[in-house]
């Protein structure tokens, strides 16, 4: 649209010339110039300008270190290895969930096997303190998301791992790093300085940065932590007045997190994690279960899928703006579209890799499919992840009704995928860049992670 303010900002810039400036405008700007050269120059004389260009000479040198997923032979210097893995981790949505709703694993993972390969060899993590340094960036990131009941429904203003996932990455490389008490609690300060992306910025190719960048900055601040940049030492408290780590969240009621030990309860032990069997937003898992259930009901009435027989289609999901897509143009929208999800897994009988290419999402049988749609949001289908379900009912031209329901999908934290079922999805996947041996020594180191000596092997 060309009549929004976004796009009124983005005429702007595009339009903006040289001629356009006043006299005065260009003499006052010029002021601001040089003073700002000047306060600089002087403030490159200050200890924390050495931090950071410390940090940057070591982290961004042309030394590279840490391995890129699929890519062997490159390497990159530890914190864009981690964005870069961090990327290819959401680039599908295929990513695990936690309830409340975020993306654990991803702002985590990368950024400990990138620390852990920049490590010199007499200080390399064993596989105990990599599986431990990750259950802390995980318990760090449920615990704050705990504090708020806005974080328990589906995100509506920022996306939960660009925030708690920076959170949960300072964290888990500080404990990978040993770093002080002290040096922890200002990585989470500076964490929370990096941390945070809009909504609005899903189902575009933006949105895997945010795990990207959570990965990466949190990082960071562990590295910055480490080299004597201190932040506020209260971040995560609620200080009326001044707004720490609940800027996030309209609602915040912060709680201290007991010591480690035998009263302390890691939340990972009581909230499982939900696995994706497809690459799509958690939320389409319902409606492709609710769309196949009924599907295997129609094939049972009709013999056959023709969709010629159905009338209209009703979806019964929760209000969520940003997976409520009912044409979408593109793979991103396509993994957080309803209506799309629902339509490819009543004509494929299935939802996979090969439903979010161009070729599948334009297809005329998938579009008419769409024409049919009808959205309804039932009060009782709660935008939230533990209770919300998927309803997809056919109305034939007959007058009959076919329906089917979902409340909870196969790899949901109440229905995990099994063994089985998660090797398989780890196989297919991994096998589209590596060989099979290399796949299986995989499986093999993780699941023996807690015996091996050196984690950058992983």
């Amino acid at each position: 649209p060309e009549d929004t303010v976004t796009s009124s900002f983005a005429s702007f810039i595009h339009a903006a010339r040289p001629e356009h400036l006043s006299k005065t405008v260009r003499h006052r700007s010029k002021r601001m110039i040089l003073d700002s050269i000047g306060v600089g120059l002087v403030g490159s004389t200050t200890h924390v300008f050495d931090i950071a260009l410390r940090y940057c000479r070591e982290l961004f040198s042309p030394v590279a270190v840490s391995s890129v997923y699929g890519k062997p032979g490159v390497k990159l210097s530890p914190t864009l290895a981690a964005f870069t893995n961090g990327v290819a981790t959401h680039s599908m949505d295929f990513d695990d969930t936690w309830h409340p709703a975020t993306h654990p694993s991803g702002a985590v993972l990368p950024a400990l096997l990138a620390a852990s390969q920049m490590l010199p060899p007499a200080t390399k993590p064993s596989g105990m303190d990599f599986l431990l340094a990750f259950n802390v960036g995980l318990e760090v990131q449920g615990r704050l998301m705990h504090f708020s009941t806005e974080a328990h429904d589906i995100p509506k203003r920022f996306h939960p791992p660009s925030v708690v996932g920076t959170m949960g990455s300072a964290a888990a490389t500080a404990k990978l790093l040993s770093l002080s008490s002290a040096q922890c609690s200002h990585a989470l300060g500076i964490a929370a300085s990096l941390a945070g992306a809009p909504m609005a910025n899903a189902a575009t190719q933006a949105k895997p940065l945010h795990i990207g960048n959570a990965t990466r900055l949190g990082f960071e601040a562990a590295l910055l932590a480490a080299r004597g940049m201190e932040a506020n030492p209260f971040i995560l408290d609620d200080i009326p007045g001044c707004s720490g780590f609940g800027a996030f969240y309209s609602v915040y009621h912060p709680k201290p997190l007991p010591p480690p030990g035998d009263c302390h309860e890691f939340l990972l032990e009581k909230q499982d994690i939900a696995f994706k069997r497809f690459p799509a937003h958690l939320g389409m898992h319902w409606v492709v279960d609710a769309a196949l259930s009924v599907r295997n009901l129609f094939l049972h009435y009709a013999g056959s899928f023709s969709p010629a027989l159905i009338r209209t289609i009703v979806l019964k999901i929760p209000v969520s703006k940003y997976i409520n897509r009912p044409f979408p143009s593109s793979e991103h929208q396509a993994r957080h579209s309803f209506q799309f999800n629902a339509c490819a897994a009543l004509l494929d009988g299935e939802v996979g890799l090969g439903s979010f290419t161009e070729g599948s999402i334009q297809r005329q049988e998938l579009r008419e499919l769409l024409d049919k749609v009808v959205v309804e949001h039932p009060e009782d289908n709660a935008a939230n992840f533990d209770k919300m379900y998927g309803e997809v009912a056919l109305l034939l031209h007959s007058g009959d009704v076919l329906t089917g329901k979902c409340d909870t999908f196969y790899g949901h934290w109440r229905k995990p995928l099994s063994k089985e079922s998660l090797l398989k999805k780890f196989r297919s996947n991994a096998s589209h860049v590596l060989p099979e041996e290399k796949v299986e020594t995989i499986i093999t180191m993780v699941d023996n992670l807690e015996k091996l000596p050196d984690s950058s092997q992983l």
